[in-house]
């Protein structure tokens, strides 16, 4: 299993590791994907990228103030969602960063360190 180092944990979950195509929070592994909120961390049935919606992510969404952007993981390499999906977030003024699974995981741990308000989503990154 990878691990995750830092000097300061930022407020709320942290990814600490990986294991499989999962992710590790606290003592609990979430191998089907993982939805991150400034102070909450859930496991996620992560659909298939290109059937994502808005939907899928409402959770993420509702978050008050509303985040600056989704930290997208697409799983085991960097695909980018739909026209739509991405349409539909900047249509509530929530920008899409997308990138692979791995490469999320470790800027959300930065990100959140630096006290900026996302939200994540992060498909298993199975190859």
């Amino acid at each position: 299993m990878a691990k995750l180092d830092r000097d300061t944990a930022p407020a709320g979950p942290v990814v600490q590791g990986f294991v499989g195509g999962g992710f590790r929070i606290g003592d609990r592994i979430h191998a089907d994907g993982l939805l991150l909120a400034p102070d909450w961390a859930r496991g996620w049935k992560a659909p298939a990228l290109d059937a994502l919606t808005a939907e899928h992510v409402a959770d993420l969404l509702a978050q008050l103030p509303p985040p600056e952007f989704l930290l997208l993981g697409t799983g085991a390499t960097l695909r980018r969602p739909s026209a739509g999906f991405v349409a539909a977030l900047e249509g509530q003024g929530i920008g899409v960063e997308p990138m692979d699974s791995r490469a999320a995981a470790r800027a959300w741990g930065m990100l959140r360190g630096e006290g900026r308000w996302i939200v994540g989503a992060l498909l298993p990154y199975r190859g």
